[in-house]
């Protein structure tokens, strides 16, 4: 059982996170540690999976390297709203093939097999395809009553996709093109067993993370528990078990100012957030504008090993500006952490493009 500080738990978290110093080198060895990017549309500052490899990487890194890896390098593929290593497929291919699909679903998809076939056939034939280039001939319409409601063409390929049917073939915007898989993952795919793929998946989960509990609460999009891999581990003043990954136990720790997105794998989960940093954090993007304490899209401020603030600014690209509201210190600044914090505010509005205003 390792007998970790608080210090020593929060360096792990960071190191593990490619937020130490010094930076990686490039994007696709920032994507193999972190396991993944995850994709959300708001770009209040920039697209999160954007600020997530700009925040490690600094501003040799460009969006159009993302979208170079997916879909002319095919180091990268999208699956679930989340962007892998390629070298990873295997583990997501097994994982289709032995987890369960909800009754309801299979239901559905039985229900609408001539559709489900009518899909492969028109991408054999012509994909990439986006949603909207697929005509709906289901038998029985998808019911729900949110907003995937009747939208039949949409529901039959997220359901396909996640039995490893078709694959996302790149992007035009916002919109995914579909294609089959054979088309878009290497043909030399080693598909493990789906309980070989636990276990491999549980193991880049924890180096993503240094630190994590064996079981945990549930998370959108990716879990957050690891199992039995790693080391036993206590964290001083924190209650429970952890797993650490014993790569991270020296003391090589060099610590850099960072600002990091929302949706960040080091502050995702916030109860972990809290426990590990002593940190509170809530996306107020939903919140009326009367009630947000830190702002839209707050970006929360790292420095050395701990979380000292947030950052509540906003890319006017109208008026070439990004615009700083407020930073909140959670710890009053020192000299060096005011310094630094503005120089990586001045970097982010730099590879933005904009001024700082």
């Amino acid at each position: 059982m390792h007998e970790l500080t608080a210090e020593q738990a929060r360096r792990i978290a960071v190191r593990a996170q490619l937020l130490a110093a010094p930076r990686p080198q490039n994007l696709l060895a920032v994507v193999e540690r972190l396991a993944f990017l995850q994709i959300d549309p708001t770009a209040a500052v920039a697209p999160s999976a954007d600020l997530v490899a700009w925040s490690r990487l600094g501003s040799s890194y460009r969006p159009e390297h993302l979208t170079q890896a997916l879909e002319r390098d095919r180091t990268l593929f999208e699956s679930n709203a989340l962007i892998r290593p390629m070298s990873d497929v295997g583990l997501y291919l097994a994982g289709a093939r032995g987890r369960r699909t909800h009754e309801r679903v299979e239901a559905w998809l039985r229900d609408n097999d001539r559709f489900r076939r009518d899909v492969l056939r028109l991408l054999k034939r012509k994909g990439p395809l986006s949603s909207r280039d697929i005509p709906d001939t289901c038998a029985v319409p998808w019911e729900s009553s949110g907003w995937t409601n009747n939208r039949n063409v949409t529901q039959m390929l997220e359901f396909l996709q996640s039995r490893g049917e078709v694959a996302i073939a790149g992007r035009v915007g916002r919109e995914r093109l579909w294609d089959l898989p054979q088309r878009v993952y290497p043909t030399d795919v080693e598909i493990p067993s789906f309980e070989e793929a636990e276990k491999i998946r549980d193991e880049r989960r924890l180096a993503a993370l240094g630190l994590a509990r064996a079981q945990a609460r549930a998370m959108p999009i990716e879990p957050i528990h690891v199992g039995g891999v790693g080391e036993p581990a206590v964290v001083e003043g924190v209650k429970g078990e952890w797993r650490v990954d014993p790569r991270y136990l020296d003391d090589g720790f060099k610590g850099r100012t960072a600002l990091l997105s929302p949706f960040d794998r080091l502050i995702h989960d916030r109860v972990r957030t809290k426990e590990l940093f002593g940190f509170e954090y809530t996306l107020e993007m939903y919140k009326p504008a009367a009630k947000r304490r830190w702002g839209y899209f707050a970006l929360p401020i790292l420095h050395g090993d701990r979380l000292v603030g947030k950052l509540d600014a906003t890319a006017d690209r109208k008026a070439s500006v990004l615009r700083v509201n407020a930073i909140h210190e959670d710890v009053t600044f020192s000299r060096a952490i005011a310094t630094a914090v503005r120089k990586e505010i001045d970097d982010l509005a730099a590879w933005l493009g904009l001024a700082v205003s």
